[in-house]
């Protein structure tokens, strides 16, 4: 099934990317309580190719495609639902493209290993100088801050712009103030970010969306609906995990009630059957729909609204799907998966935050069914 076989020679080799997962797994209530990635493993995710995967060959990077980068994305966060997280946003090249030519080489001119994070809302007002824009303000969600190089702010210029642009400076320009205090997703280390009177150039702009400056096959892929993509498919790999742990509990002990092992029960039988299905279809849809669109960029075209807008149907569908399929797993466990430190409660508590991102919200499946009937969605959707 699409998907589910990971091409390992793309990330390091098996030995190298089974390693790094262990890593992480072993390491996952260490982000937690420290609230974000450690360094050490975003320098592994730059060895692996995790931030190069996107760029072009001709920068240096890996120019991976969007079905690759998405699988190992998944195979991370089953891992680690936080570690995933921040591993997806390794799809930077497809905002980055976006600003001036001659900076996009500056860009990767040093190393194709860029990590970059940002906060585009609430977009703040900058004034407009000769030259470029100063930037101050506060943003929320800046997911992976904490180990980003070039950090991106959402500014809307006082020149009267209709539409907001991303200000990008270095992090030691940023203040990140840690306030990450949520119930799940924890060690994204989502934290404010706060700009002081900082002087961005205009060619350090872009407006988040934009056409792209980059001629390669990715670039051709619709930009918003891969942002979404990439955090969807996190729950897929918690999904599976899930699914595993479950697995794993029925070879156990018997109930301390006398009552069957779990596997034994029918109930749970039936309710894991139907967890597996959700799962199963709806990422063979997430990944239907990835394979189409892209087979139409390397025919030499482009995808079709209606192709993105099933990109962004599954997508939306994925993330339900599967945190459908995680409370299942959850419940069927009874009181032993309610611990905080029972690998369940994690899952669980990552795959809430995940639907509750706007990407996936019901604004989206709105959007969807207007196409359905011929409308046009709203601005933003494709």
């Amino acid at each position: 099934m699409p998907g589910y076989q990971i091409d390992k020679s793309l990330w390091g080799g098996e030995t190298v990317f089974d390693a790094l997962l262990a890593e992480v797994r072993k390491r996952r209530q260490e982000f937690e309580g420290q609230q974000f990635i450690s360094a050490d493993i975003i320098d592994s995710f730059k060895r692996v190719g995790v931030y190069r995967a996107m760029v072009p060959r001709a920068m240096g990077g890996d120019e991976r495609s969007p079905l690759e980068f998405l699988q190992m994305v998944e195979a991370m966060a089953a891992a680690d639902g936080s570690a995933g997280w921040v591993a997806s946003f390794g799809m930077n090249p497809a905002y980055l493209a976006a600003l001036p030519p001659q900076t996009i080489d500056k860009v990767w001119a040093g190393t194709p290993d860029v990590v970059f994070a940002g906060g585009i809302f609430p977009t703040q007002p900058a004034k407009k100088v000769d030259g470029g824009y100063i930037v101050s303000g506060r943003w929320k969600f800046g997911s992976g801050c904490m180990g980003a190089s070039l950090i991106g702010v959402g500014i809307q210029p006082d020149s009267g712009e209709p539409l907001p642009r991303m200000a990008v400076m270095p992090a030691d320009k940023v203040k990140v103030e840690p306030n990450w205090d949520v119930i799940g997703m924890v060690g994204t280390g989502s934290h404010d970010l706060v700009v002081e009177e900082v002087f961005v150039p205009e060619e350090w702009t872009f407006v988040r969306g934009g056409k792209p400056n980059v001629d390669a096959p990715f670039f051709r892929y619709p930009t918003l609906a891969f942002a979404a993509q990439v955090l969807s498919v996190t729950t897929a790999g918690l999904a599976r995990e899930a699914l595993d742990v479950v697995q794993a509990m029925a070879a156990g002990r018997q109930s301390v009630t006398g009552a069957p092992n779990l596997g034994d029960r029918e109930y749970v039988q039936i309710e894991i059957a139907k967890a597996e299905a959700k799962v199963r279809a709806s990422r063979a849809f997430f990944y239907g729909a990835t394979e189409e669109a892209w087979n139409s960029i390397l025919a030499g075209g482009e995808p079709t609204r209606e192709q993105v807008n099933l990109i962004r149907l599954a997508t939306t569908n994925l993330a339900h799907e599967c945190a459908e399929a995680i409370r299942s797993t959850y419940q069927v466990t009874g009181m032993t998966g309610t611990y905080n430190d029972h690998p369940l409660s994690r899952i669980v508590r990552d795959s809430m935050m995940c639907t509750q991102h706007a990407f996936m919200g019901a604004i989206t499946l709105k959007n969807a069914g207007a196409m359905f009937f011929g409308h046009d969605p709203l601005p933003g959707y494709l």
